[in-house]
């Protein structure tokens, strides 16, 4: 598996070089900058000429120049090159020239690869002949623009994208996929919903949730606050704005600083908007001085937090700039780590297994430091001590678990629970994280037998992002949401004139009973009724006719199980509330 892996991503490198090979053969004037493998494919970045940038529309023809290419049975060969001479092959070239400046002060050696005519400054990674590559596997897909290096202070690139793969068969099953995520998409089912929406006076970023939107985050907030309610958390409100020394002391500051919304009071004092909560229920631990038996303290909150994210980099609910998180941070003595860890996976399992996603798929990265040691806190000995208790809770409670490196937060290890979606994304969700480290920058105590200690932080996260994991689980239901999650879970549809009164009352018992009911009694055909309720994906449809209002009942329609027939009001109620329960 793993030879063919490296087979494939040496045939994507491969393109790359092909396809900047068509660009200057079709654009003379175009310059290169850089042009990786990546999961799907390949992408390569330039500089065009003003006026002379490709469209979509040209995509064809650069796809053909590149097949005509491949069949020319030309081999990649590579050799190492001085700065002085890779200079003079890349004169015109002011983004690889760069390159080879950054390389060279590095210390790193410089290699060129050609293919016929072409040649490329590359550290290599091909396949040895483009005969080797399948003509009809590959497939240009897309235009987009990037920054020089990402940042935007630089020069505005053409970015040229391109689907690779093994087989002609296996890029037709990424297409195809393609074609479902497009389906799925929560842009476009949150508008066809009436979810949530945007507004340039209200800024990109901030998502508006309308009422039906609004009850699905209600319902996520109230089924996480069932569930550790009975575990001993207990509700926290902080404010949403800081003093900037709030998060010098954590941290925050230096490591998100140009993240971080500051704002400058008219009295003075620098401030931000809070880009998280942690260092804020630091400081309600820190009011009153703290007893071993006080502990664990479990503080939970459900509330919004602000990152000044680029523009280019939002995209829906996926990546926001108001950022609504269920969070919660348990203070607790070393000896209690172990048995709240525990009860935090007990937690995420009984969610997810709620949405379906707790499956034989889902996994848990050990997320620890990298070997770089730059950029984290707290000392060494800490980190290992950390890392290794919570590898030994996950073996010890047979999670899923691998470690992974690099994906520490700066103030310690955590375990990320990862879940596939309905079309095998991999998406991490909930989080649990240790930190030696925060409490003991604030100074935080408690008293045990007479002695100051210091106690540990459990940072967690349930859903996390409610705007992100909203985003995953509409596309992961393509809309058609579990009943408990549902913004309508029923719908009453009266047939006629004399049906409507029943059906008023229909609906309002339904509402008494506590579920999210909506009514129609318009006067549209009962057909086109159901394939609006179908189109909406509402979980249970009931009819009221004349049978109905004779006997006091309704005849129910559910959208994953069909008809459930004729029967009492009450008797729905108690399927519905059994089903969610």
């Amino acid at each position: 598996m793993e030879n063919e892996n490296n087979r494939l991503s040496a045939m994507r490198h491969s393109l790359a070089h092909i396809l900047a090979a068509a660009i200057l053969e079709k654009y003379p004037g175009a310059k290169r900058a850089i042009g990786p493998a990546i999961d799907t494919g390949f992408y390569y970045d330039f500089e065009f000429p003003e006026g002379n940038v490709p469209s979509p529309d040209d995509l064809s023809d650069i796809e053909k120049r590149m097949r005509a290419i491949i069949k020319k049975n030309l081999p990649f060969a590579g050799r190492e090159v001085s700065a002085d001479e890779a200079k003079d092959i890349f004169a015109d070239e002011p983004y690889k020239r760069e390159l080879i400046d950054e390389f060279s002060a590095k210390g790193e050696k410089l290699t060129v690869y050609e293919t016929g005519d072409y040649i490329d400054l590359c550290r290599g990674g091909h396949v040895k002949n483009t005969s080797e590559i399948p003509a009809d596997a590959f497939a240009l897909s897309h235009i987009a623009g990037a920054y020089w290096r990402g940042d935007e202070n630089n020069t505005m690139l053409t970015r040229i994208y391109g689907l690779a793969f093994e087989n002609k068969e296996a890029l037709q099953r990424h297409r195809d996929l393609l074609e479902e995520a497009k389906r799925r998409d929560h842009r476009k089912i949150g508008r066809e919903l009436d979810l949530f929406t945007f507004s340039d006076l209200v800024g990109s970023g901030l998502p508006l949730f309308t009422p039906k939107g609004t009850a699905m985050r209600e319902a996520i907030v109230a089924k996480i606050r069932r569930l550790q309610e009975k575990r001993g958390y207990e509700s926290v409100w902080i404010p949403h704005i800081t003093k900037k020394d709030l998060y010098e002391k954590s941290g925050h500051w230096e490591k998100f600083g140009d993240e971080l919304f500051k704002v400058t009071g008219a009295h003075g004092g620098e401030f931000a908007l809070k880009p998280m909560n942690c260092p804020h229920h630091t400081q309600i631990y820190a009011s009153r001085q703290r007893s071993k038996r006080d502990l664990p303290l479990r503080y939970a909150e459900t509330t919004a937090v602000y990152r000044d994210e680029k523009a280019g980099e939002l995209l829906g609910l996926s990546r926001v700039r108001a950022i609504t998180q269920d969070d919660a941070h348990i203070f607790c003595a070393p000896e209690h780590i172990e048995s709240e860890v525990k009860s935090i996976v007990a937690v995420i399992k009984e969610f997810y297994t709620s949405l379906r996603m707790w499956n034989e798929e889902a996994w848990v990265s050990v997320s620890v430091r990298g070997p770089e040691e730059e950029g984290y806190l707290g000392d060494r000995g800490v980190w290992e001590k950390s890392e290794s208790i919570l590898s030994d809770i996950a073996e010890s409670i047979d999670l899923p678990a691998k470690r992974v490196e690099g994906e520490a937060a700066f103030y310690g290890p955590k375990l990320d629970f990862m879940f596939k979606d309905a079309l095998g994304r991999e998406r991490q969700l909930a989080t649990v994280q240790l930190d030696f480290v925060m409490p003991e920058r604030f100074g935080l105590e408690y008293i045990d037998a007479g002695e100051k200690k210091t106690p540990v932080m459990i940072h967690r996260a349930i859903a996390g992002s409610l705007e992100r994991f909203l985003s995953v689980i509409i596309e992961h239901f393509a809309g058609a949401f579990p009943v408990w999650l549902s913004p309508v879970q029923a719908r009453v549809l009266s047939i006629g004139e004399k049906h409507k009164e029943y059906g008023r009352k229909v609906f309002s018992e339904i509402r008494r009973a506590g579920l999210r009911a909506e009514l129609d009694d318009s006067d549209e055909t009962l057909g086109k009724k159901i394939r609006e309720a179908k189109r909406e994906k509402i979980p249970y449809l009931l009819v009221i006719g004349d049978a109905e209002v004779k006997n006091g009942t309704v005849t129910a329609e559910s959208r994953d199980k069909d008809s459930l027939g004729e029967m009492p009001v009450e008797e729905f109620i108690d399927i519905v509330r059994k089903e969610i329960n």
